[in-house]
């Protein structure tokens, strides 16, 4: 059978022709419904899903004529959310009905929401989507299903950071559509952090374009990094957790004293990133944010974004269960006086280098702040 009934996200062209790999004008399509259906919102969810409901009606696409490759494409690519293909009878507007295949979740893995709409998704969600899938379909062929299914939480944070960097300029004249010029770009490795490599030349300083280079980057998300300070007690908030990346270079002491910081979620600002973080690894309420500026984290190797901020707050109490266990966080917090901050500070007792950036920032602040 190689007809298949979207109700969901793959009714969006855009989508659809990026995991199929072709432009929609080849394909077939007809109005078509599920009688005893109903679309809903996936709870937590930038998508939906499809679940039985007596005199209900999922209004959708049918797309005929589909091959073997299409298939398998599609297959991957809504096989990293846990969806198969059950097939099913749907009905056309001419009154006629036909079998076709339907993907649907697996039983009890979705909690549904509210009513799901095509419009209000794409309006929202609509170009995260299509930038998380040109990752995903970057990967057919390669991985399975299940590998992108683990990996795709961090594939979407990576697609919010991607629409926020398209906005991040400070008035450069030169342009990159005629100023860069990528002979070839190969993603060789997906996970939590993603691998890009590139055959690129850009234009250099005499006005001709330089040689092809072959160079690669890390591609990770966008983060926050908050000092919470207590501007009555004088004080601040450090949090102390495991680096294996440090471990990893052979440095003895990979835990890391560090400000509170964490991974700004597809949807989310910076300013509610710091505040959910605040409270996830510190268990503190941030009664305001000053931001301290942003910046890339290691602009020769990270794509990783960093927003500074310093949070007031009262800060009375420290953990030693900060973090989220399904993320293997472990983390300890400790309360210094300033003056003993700024000491350590300056005898080089810490290592976090976004740490020293804002203990800088608030030491030209603090007046301000306590005032």
């Amino acid at each position: 059978m190689s007809d298949l009934f979207f109700y969901g996200t793959l009714r969006h062209m855009p989508l659809l022709e990026l995991v199929l790999g072709r432009p929609a004008s080849q394909l077939k399509f007809s109005q078509a419904a599920l009688k005893d259906r109903a679309v809903c919102a996936v709870q937590d969810q930038p998508f939906p899903m499809i679940l039985q409901e007596d005199g209900g009606v999922a209004h959708g696409l049918l797309v005929r004529g589909l091959t073997e490759e299409d298939r398998k494409r599609l297959i991957f690519y809504e096989g990293g959310f846990d969806y198969d293909l059950s097939p099913q009878t749907v009905d056309l507007n001419d009154g006629t009905s036909v079998e076709a295949r339907v993907f649907y979740p697996e039983p009890g893995l979705w909690t549904p929401g509210q009513p799901w709409s095509l419009q209000a998704w794409a309006e929202e969600w609509g170009e995260l989507t299509v930038l998380a899938a040109q990752e995903v379909m970057a990967h057919f062929g390669r991985v399975d299903a299940e590998h992108i299914a683990r990996s795709f939480p961090a594939i979407r944070t990576r697609a919010w950071a991607r629409l926020a960097a398209r906005q991040r300029v400070t008035g450069d004249t030169r342009n990159t559509a005629t100023d860069v010029i990528v002979r070839d770009r190969k993603q060789p490795y997906i996970n939590y952090f993603a691998m890009d490599e590139v055959a690129v030349q850009y234009r250099q300083y005499d006005g001709s374009m330089g040689p092809v280079l072959n160079r690669s980057g890390l591609m990770q998300g966008s983060a926050v990094i908050v000092l919470p300070f207590d501007p009555v007690r004088d004080s601040v908030l450090l949090v102390e957790q495991f680096r294996t990346p440090v471990y990893l270079i052979d440095d003895p002491e990979p835990w890391m004293w560090e400000p509170v910081a964490g991974m700004i979620d597809p949807g989310e600002t910076p300013e509610q990133a710091a505040r959910r973080e605040a409270e996830e690894e510190a268990q503190i309420t941030l009664n305001s944010l000053h931001y301290a500026g942003g910046a890339y984290s290691s602009s020769g190797s990270s794509t990783e974004y960093l927003h500074l901020y310093v949070g007031l707050a009262d800060l009375t109490k420290t953990i030693d269960n900060g973090g989220l266990g399904t993320e293997g966080e472990d983390i300890s917090t400790q309360i210094l006086p300033y003056e003993r901050f700024m000491d350590h500070v300056d005898s080089h007792g810490f290592k976090d280098l976004p740490l020293l950036a804002l203990a800088h920032w608030l030491a030209r602040h603090r007046d301000r702040l306590r005032g």
